[in-house]
């Protein structure tokens, strides 16, 4: 570092970082990937009475439209959508999918 404190040109890629973080960006871009996978894991019949609601400590929340289809989901596809889900999310941890009976 120089005797003024400038430390010289920037790397663009920490800039860029800097940026996306201090708009948010990154975290929009990351839900978009997650519902894109959900889309993909679940298939066009799934997701019509599904939506993702997110991902916390590695547990992906899921609200199901009803509590029959919940039931199914849990028991049945739980473990088909988890390695769909991990095949397409490298780099992200994902331990768990929980269903929530839904609302809407």
């Amino acid at each position: 570092m120089a005797a003024d404190g400038n430390r010289g040109p920037e790397n663009i890629a920490d800039i860029l970082g800097k940026l996306f973080t201090s708009r948010g960006w990154g975290r929009k871009n990351e839900r978009v990937r997650l519902e894109m996978a959900w889309a993909d894991a679940a298939g066009p019949e799934l997701l019509k009475s599904t939506r993702v609601l997110g991902l916390k400590r590695g547990v992906l929340e899921v609200d199901v439209r009803n509590a029959v289809q919940m039931s199914e989901l849990a028991q049945f596809h739980k473990r088909g959508l988890l390695a769909k889900l991990r095949a397409a999310l490298p780099g992200v941890t994902l331990t768990d999918i929980k269903f929530r009976a839904g609302t809407w």
